[in-house]
């Protein structure tokens, strides 16, 4: 099948892999970058997120102020990675290879596929609940039905996931308007939102916590989707494009998420701790409105599970190609790439599926110890450094300017992620420091200024030390 614009035919399954993005086949507009992150992050495991501030503690007021926080400060990260894909015309973990040398920038690539494979493994387990219900079938096959059909989708590549996004935009828009449209048909959201304020500010920064690391997360993979764009297209309008979809998107979902957990908490007969997806879809009403709903957060984990399983092709190939030298990649090993990350990506979903929330928590809050880190790093060496002025031909070779191992990018990593430590608090581990400050996280903010601060007057002092070929 293929797409004819401008006089060019395109097939729909993609034939680039992780190699250049020549300008003759860059396509795609800002709407359809808009549509694609609005879209992916209309669905059910943002509200959850949201939601998981009102379950572990926090008050509707100042909630949703400190999501719309976070979102802001962890969009504007976000989406000044997007826009490095139209100015590289690469996946955004290749140009790591500047900051940490060609076989360096695997520390923080594999580190990626361990978050491609989590937030994998947590889609699956809701869309699998979803499957479940709509269809009459276990939560176990929902699972392993729709790993397969991630797994299929993915092979298809960039020009197939736009197309999801854009339908998932408008699924997500209909399915969150009916939605909030019943909510305030059945409560009085105004009272619950003026009524439920109790400010504390571990509460408020976990807010801000959690939606700045939903935002945040996307920095490793977010350049590979605006790759496409024509290099003319102004970066500051894919900043826009692509942060504002994401931002408003998540916000929607979370605000929702804020106010069901809110009402789940004032009744004695719903609950929504370890019923998330059921809960979530019986406020919209019963049979064929469930199944409706239903369908919608099955295709929003469609979006956004695949944007998963074709990142972790991309990242495995780069590790790849990192050390053997071939940017191109067969449609045969792309096919196995997939299949090995989304299989344990399943796994993982039938194992953890019945202590999901839990660990979401911990995952989404642990993980971001390492992100916040490279994307300093990564940030201030492009738009900084080196002021967007990459040799792209020799990101490819060791023994060119960017060299095997850059110790500075590495150094400066790992000192940003130790450094966090007494200031993280998750349920894998708590440092030193959080009781100190009342029980507030504060390692996402040290972990983003300290190392971008680091690897700037490293690189200022000691330019040539950077690259050991």
């Amino acid at each position: 099948m293929q797409d004819k614009q401008a006089g060019i035919a395109r097939p729909l399954i993609e034939i680039r892999s992780i190699d250049y993005i020549p300008e003759s086949e860059r396509h795609g507009t800002l709407l359809s970058q808009f549509s694609l992150w609005l879209g992916t992050n209309l669905q059910i495991t943002a509200i959850i997120t949201g939601a998981l501030v009102i379950v572990l503690g926090g008050d509707v007021f100042w909630s949703l102020i400190g999501l719309m926080i976070g979102q802001l400060l962890g969009g504007a990260v976000m989406a000044l990675h997007a826009a490095q894909g139209p100015q590289l015309g690469l996946p955004q973990m290749i140009s790591s290879r500047v900051q940490f040398g060609v076989y360096g920038a695997v520390i923080p690539i594999v580190l990626v596929c361990f978050l491609y494979v989590g937030f994998s493994a947590t889609g699956t387990v809701l869309a699998g609940q979803s499957m479940a219900q709509l269809f009459d079938i276990s939560g176990n096959a929902g699972i392993l039905i729709f790993g397969t059909l991630i797994a299929t989708l993915a092979m298809f590549g960039y020009r197939l996931i736009h197309m999801l996004g854009r339908a998932a935009s408008v699924i997500g828009i209909a399915a969150f308007v009916y939605l909030f449209s019943a909510l305030m048909l059945h409560n009085d959201l105004l009272a619950v939102w003026l009524n439920n304020r109790q400010f504390t500010v571990a509460h408020f920064l976990l807010a801000i916590s959690l939606s700045a690391s939903w935002q945040i997360a996307y920095g490793p993979y977010v350049a590979d989707y605006s790759r496409y764009l024509p290099t003319a297209i102004s970066p500051w309008k894919t900043f826009m494009a692509v942060g504002g979809g994401s931002v408003l998107g998540t916000q929607i979902s979370m605000t929702l998420g804020v106010f069901a957990a809110a009402l789940a908490a004032g009744s004695t007969d719903r609950h929504f701790a370890g019923n998330e997806v059921n809960y979530i879809v019986g406020l919209g009403g019963t049979g064929i409105v469930a199944s409706c709903l239903y369908f919608s957060i099955i295709f929003g984990k469609i979006i956004a599970t695949t944007l998963n399983a074709y990142g972790s092709f991309m990242s495995v190939a780069t590790i790849v190609s990192g050390f053997n030298g071939h940017q191109k990649i067969s449609r045969r090993m792309r096919f196995a790439y997939i299949v090995a990350m989304v299989g344990l990506a399943t796994v993982l979903a039938l194992l953890a599926q019945h202590s999901f929330l839990t660990l979401f928590k911990s995952f989404i809050l642990f993980l971001l110890a390492f992100f916040t880190p490279w994307s300093a790093i990564n940030l201030v060496d492009y738009y900084w450094v080196n002021q967007g002025r990459y040799d792209v031909a020799a990101l490819s070779d060791p023994d060119g300017r960017y060299g095997r191992w850059n110790k500075i990018g590495i150094s400066v990593y790992i000192i940003g992620i130790f450094i966090q430590m007494p200031f993280l608090a998750t349920g894998f581990y708590t440092g030193p420091m959080v009781a100190l400050l009342g029980d507030i996280d504060i390692s996402w903010i040290i972990g983003l200024l300290v190392p971008g601060a680091l690897y700037f007057c490293a690189m200022r002092i000691w330019p040539r030390l950077s690259a050991d070929a």
